[in-house]
């Protein structure tokens, strides 16, 4: 069963909020055009459209706000980012964000990372973690699914953690190399007391995926994606993970003990 739009530990004291940007349909175009759940109709699109949401995510915890991912960076009616005014409607400012933890630079996981004038790092205060290999390839790949001026702005930001292979940052956040979505793509594990929050970035992006021996023809290694799916729903099960997934229109936060 689902664990609802949100989740809060109240032994934990984590909490976990998709900060969600929308429906979009993306064909191999790689644009991501606005879907309206309520009158559009999918076969209207191009044919082999993927219906997907766009859904960074918040987690609380007794001593960070952490960023999962940042969206695709669009702005609202009022001119400020979607997803500055998501965290301003929970009574969040942007700059009290203290981690961003990016699973990798595609362009609809990495457009919030700075502001409108690409210039500036929307999250001022809070220290990037990304992939260095990630970093380098985006950097020189020449692909729609890259936009490398929404990332720029790290070039001179202070607050930049590059990683590499599988580690931890601190005691509580495992960052987890894949090599499977992309070729540096990364997923992130992040414990507080009895509580464990998985994010497996695009490699787990929706509950289906999860369910089904699915191999996806978009993914770097198509096999070692459903691989790890398989083995991540395996020890998710065991040990009561609450799995994110970014681009769930109906299960962002889903836990299989519960079924």
């Amino acid at each position: 069963m689902p664990t609802g739009r949100w989740y809060y530990d109240k032994t934990s004291q984590m909490k976990i909020i998709p900060l969600i940007e929308g429906a979009f349909t993306v064909d191999q175009s790689k644009e991501f055009i606005p879907f309206d759940l309520s009158k559009d109709k999918l076969e209207a699109r191009s044919k082999g459209s993927l219906l997907v949401e766009i859904q960074p995510f918040l987690i609380i915890t007794s001593t960070d706000l952490i960023l999962l991912d940042t969206g695709l960076g669009f702005t609202g009616e009022n001119g400020k980012m979607q997803i500055h005014n998501n965290l301003s409607a929970l009574g969040i400012n942007p700059e009290d964000v203290t981690k961003v933890l990016i699973s990798h630079l595609h362009k609809d996981h990495s457009g919030g990372i700075s502001m409108p004038d690409k210039q500036t790092p929307s999250f001022k205060n809070a220290v990037y973690y990304l992939n260095r290999n990630e970093w380098e390839h985006a950097n020189e790949k020449h692909s729609l699914s890259y936009h490398s001026e929404d990332f720029q702005s790290l070039q001179k930001h202070k607050k930049v953690e590059f990683l590499k292979g599988t580690g931890f940052i601190g005691e509580h956040i495992e960052y987890i190399f894949t090599n499977a979505h992309s070729p540096y793509h990364q997923a992130f594990k992040i414990t507080e007391n009895n509580s464990i929050a998985f994010f497996g970035g695009d490699v787990a992006p929706q509950l289906m995926q999860m369910k089904n021996r699915f191999k996806a023809k978009y993914d770097y290694d198509p096999q070692k994606a459903a691989d790890l799916r398989q083995q991540w729903r395996q020890l998710g099960e065991s040990e009561n993970w609450k799995f994110l997934f970014y681009h769930d229109i109906k299960y962002p936060i889903y836990s299989f003990r519960q079924e």
